[in-house]
């Protein structure tokens, strides 16, 4: 679309296609303006610059391009987290697996190992609220691991970062109080991989090109060697896998096994116990 220069913030925001919250946080990001300066200079009119760029923004997002990548960042446990294609977007639903990790740390000497961090969402979330933890983060992807550790940097959080295909990196005695993963969950072919900002996302962060189990299978199988007695291992999966992965881990011989609802009521994360 055509955006004149010379026309007011108001009239420009007024007259923008998408949803009004992206309007605004387009506006926002090609003027420099915050909220409330949208609102108080309403009838600032835009330079020619900022109408090229954000004409730009606009088509870039009717072309289906995420708005976290787009302006480079997204809020997730109410800290801000660079994000671009090497990484997921973090989501609000993720969220449920960083709250039930701070509740099972110990109070003493919290250890806390976040597989496939990705952007650091979970292992930086977790840290900035718990600096006593000792955290580690691992990914295989060098990108992702660069993206983590800008974002542990600009939120003041410690983690250790290792380049690691599942538990490779780890040495064999190396133990946790918990471990938390977001892993890809989703089968190959599932029609929601060609929908949405899925799209646009790292295709190997999405899914694990086989049943959507493959990942998860993995890591229950390894964590028994990386948890203390009494270790908590928590998992993020589909909508549809709650009772395939408390199998899994029943198999594995966990205690307390359990799934968690996230905000739309859905089964989102499930976890057990080491056995003692």
């Amino acid at each position: 679309m055509t955006i004149e220069p010379g026309a007011t913030v108001a009239a420009v925001q007024a007259a923008l296609p998408l949803d009004p919250l992206e309007n605004r946080i387009l506006l926002c990001h090609a003027t420099g303006l915050s909220r409330v300066q949208l609102i108080t200079q309403g009838d600032r009119p835009l330079g020619a610059d900022e109408a090229a760029r954000l004409a730009d923004l606009v088509a870039r997002r009717l072309q289906g391009e995420p708005i976290a990548y787009i302006v480079g960042k997204r809020e997730f446990f109410g800290l801000d987290f660079q994000v671009g294609p090497a990484v997921l977007i973090p989501r609000p639903d993720t969220e449920l697996i960083v709250e039930l990790a701070l509740e099972r740390l110990p109070a003493q000497a919290p250890r806390l190992l976040d597989m496939g961090t990705g952007s650091g969402a979970i292992a930086v979330a977790v840290a900035h609220t718990r600096p006593d933890a000792d955290v580690t983060a691992l990914d295989v992807s060098p990108d992702a691991l660069a993206v983590a550790q800008a974002n542990a940097a600009a939120n003041g959080a410690r983690v250790r970062f290792l380049a690691s295909s599942w538990f490779d990196a780890l040495a064999p005695d190396v133990t946790f109080d918990v471990i938390a993963s977001n892993p890809p969950y989703i089968a190959a072919g599932d029609d929601h991989l060609a929908q949405g900002d899925l799209r646009f996302e790292p295709v190997g962060a999405l899914t694990d090109h086989a049943d959507g189990l493959s990942a998860l299978r993995t890591i229950v199988a390894g964590s028994p060697r990386h948890l203390v007695p009494g270790g908590w291992l928590l998992l993020e999966h589909g909508y549809d896998q709650a009772a395939a992965v408390r199998a899994l881990l029943a198999d594995a011989g966990f205690t307390d096994v359990q799934s968690w609802q996230d905000l739309a009521g859905i089964e989102r994360v499930s976890g057990g116990r080491f056995r003692v």
